[in-house]
């Protein structure tokens, strides 16, 4: 999850949309371009996609191929775009094509879907409204329109074309309007039809096959209320889809001899949440044992947690030109022991090039909370609060076990001192309740038992994040109607990292949300010393904030019911004295607390992975490794 300071959102689910359609019955998948009916040879585009040509050179040879060969069907498919390069190809296409030439609606809705790729909102919305003109009824439009105007911030409008979509489909089109009218509704707290769309999401959910959820992002599902065995069900279905047609590369040789060799596969080395949570750990780690590889698809921003990043590991390798066979073969060519990815199925991810089967163990770790659902995958890496042996039936992978969190932390986070509370805006005698998680995680149930907190505690105030205008204005109303008078609610202002964490030590109690808890959020809340209240339900994403509760010392702050959470919340938002001596036991002791121990962690983390290590060496398959006791030491 990423940190209130950043602007990240809920897996974007725009350049994940795909389609599959049938040339002489034969299924061809195409991402986000779309299909035209007009001139050409199908498979052309696929044999340009794998020749290095400039994109302006590649797009002139197209248009000279469909000239020369008349009344033939062709598709721009995946065609001549690479999935991990930047839209430009098939964007110099359409403008390099004739003006005169005819366009029809499915013309019209693959140009417009290369101009909203390549960032050109403006005019990919009037070339939508022209393939509409001649086309009122394709939903595939309707819905690329709507991501558009969503990517414009234009809500409302994109609302509307997301039901439209709806309307007219019944397949796959209409599974991913569903995840995007609810997210948009949680995002802007606007509920008026949230209970109705969630419960058509999670029945659509059961009625899906391979064809009709393969373009749904598996993360959308994080913050309803999906089972974990809906979850894992979708994860599989993706999983399945983005590895079609790939061929596991040959057994490996003998092992060279060396340090343990562990890569990494990430586009979040850069300025980024996992990058915050990992830079240490990297730091710490035993370099005479493991060598670490960065395979980085990361955008290069230049900053200094980006060249920490870097200077921790042995091996950088910016792969964001190379194919993900490419990526795969680089990773076997250099004898990588363990491949770890940090993105699951979350947005920038290209975890499904270990479906080349590249590395001997294969783990997915920290950047996606849930299983993968995947059949490549080896590990998930957990701890035995957020990942109990017991649940081991949600996750496709075999759950690997740290004694305390799975979630590394950083001691060289900035920790300035706390501004005045007037300074931000908060009254100096009241208790501080506060919630900086983004807005979608915020539902209806959460408020009523907000409320009740607030209600049994009336000196207390509630301070959130100010993430949009239209969420604000939905929540001062939703909690108007619950009683709760708008003077008693304070508005933060997105903020940086070091000025976040700044103004975090004025809170009194955080208080999570569920079925998506706090997770970055949660570790910068109790890093400022705030203690966390929470309830964990049955899946990855809802134990997070008790996994990191019960590293800090405090498993009493996870509820088990919540009906104990509204109890607990408000008894201690009556007691300012108890709350101080909380938040005084983490101040004093954080260096100490497993959750900040970074070079405890570390030990832990590399007894895990050798675990996994020496099992494979010995010929042993993957199986579930319970948490061993913690281990202490310096780093070498």
């Amino acid at each position: 999850a990423a940190a209130p300071h950043q602007s990240g959102q809920l897996g974007d689910p725009g350049p994940q949309v795909e389609a599959a359609v049938h040339v002489r019955d034969e299924p061809l998948q195409f991402l986000g371009v779309g299909f035209v009916r007009g001139r050409g040879l199908p498979g052309l585009a696929q044999q340009l996609a794998d020749e290095e040509e400039p994109d302006g050179q590649v797009a002139r040879r197209l248009l000279r191929f469909f000239s020369a060969n008349p009344g033939k069907p062709f598709f721009i498919a995946a065609g001549f775009h690479k999935p991990h390069l930047p839209w430009t190809a098939p964007k110099r296409f359409f403008d390099l094509y004739p003006a005169d030439a005819p366009r029809d609606a499915d013309f019209l809705n693959a140009q417009g879907n290369a101009l909203f790729q390549a960032r050109r909102l403006h005019e990919a919305v009037d070339i939508f409204f022209k393939a509409l003109a001649l086309q009122v009824d394709n939903a595939l439009v309707h819905y690329r329109l709507g991501l558009t105007f969503r990517d414009l911030s234009l809500n409302r409008e994109a609302t509307e074309c997301f039901r439209t979509a709806i309307a007219l489909d019944d397949g796959a089109v209409r599974l991913l309007s569903l995840s995007l009218l609810v997210h948009e509704s949680r995002q802007s707290c606007d509920w008026s039809t949230l209970e109705a769309d969630t419960a058509a999401l999670l029945a659509a959910l059961d009625q899906v096959d391979d064809t009709t959820g393969q373009m749904l992002s598996p993360f959308a599902l994080l913050a309803v209320d999906a089972t974990p065995e809906q979850q894992r069900r979708m994860g599989a279905i993706r999983a399945r889809s983005l590895s079609r047609g790939v061929l596991p590369l040959p057994p490996a040789g003998p092992r060279r001899p060396g340090r343990i060799r562990v890569g990494y596969l990430s586009s979040d080395f850069h300025h980024h949440a996992t990058a915050v949570l990992m830079a240490e750990l990297l730091e710490r780690r035993d370099s005479q044992r493991f060598e670490v590889f960065l395979y980085c698809h990361s955008v290069d921003d230049g900053t200094p947690l980006m060249h920490r990043i870097r200077a921790a590991c042995d091996h950088h390798m910016d792969v964001r030109h190379l194919s993900n066979e490419d990526v795969a073969r680089r990773m076997r060519d250099d004898g990588i022991d363990i491949a770890v990815d940090l993105k699951g199925h979350t947005r920038g991810s290209r975890f499904e090039l270990l479906a080349w089967r590249p590395a001997p163990v294969q783990v997915t770790f920290l950047g996606y909370p849930a299983t993968t659902g995947a059949d490549f995958i080896d590990y998930l890496i957990g701890d035995p609060v957020v990942t109990p042996l017991a649940q081991a039936g949600q996750y496709s992978e075999h759950i690997a076990q740290l004694p305390h969190s799975y979630q590394p932390n950083d001691r060289q986070r900035p920790l300035p001192p706390c501004p005045p509370r007037a300074e931000l805006g908060l009254p100096e005698d009241a208790v501080v309740l506060c919630c900086f998680n983004q807005t979608y995680k915020i539902s209806p149930h959460m408020l009523d038992l907000w409320a009740a907190i607030l209600h049994g505690a009336p000196r207390a105030v509630l301070w959130m994040l100010r993430w949009n205008a239209h969420a604000e204005a939905h929540l001062t109303q939703e909690l108007a109607a619950r009683g709760v008078a708008a003077e008693r609610i304070v508005w933060a202002p997105k903020r940086t990292l070091e000025d976040h964490i700044a103004r975090l030590r004025a809170a009194d109690l955080f208080l999570d949300t569920w079925p998506c808890n706090a997770h970055t959020t949660a570790s910068e809340a109790l890093w400022a010393a705030v203690p966390v209240l929470t309830v964990p339900g049955p899946t990855f994403a809802s134990r997070v904030a008790a996994s990191l509760t019960c590293a800090c010392g405090l498993p009493d702050l996870a509820c088990a019911s919540e009906a104990d959470y509204v109890a607990l919340g408000t008894a201690l938002a009556n007691d300012p004295a108890l709350l101080g001596f909380l938040k005084q036991q983490l101040e004093e002791h954080r260096l100490t607390l497993p959750l900040f121990d970074t070079d405890r962690y570390a030990r832990d983390y590399e007894a895990l992975l050798l675990r996994m290590f020496e099992r494979q060496q010995a010929g042993l398959p993957p199986q579930a490794l319970a948490a061993a006791p913690s281990l202490e030491g310096d780093a070498a």
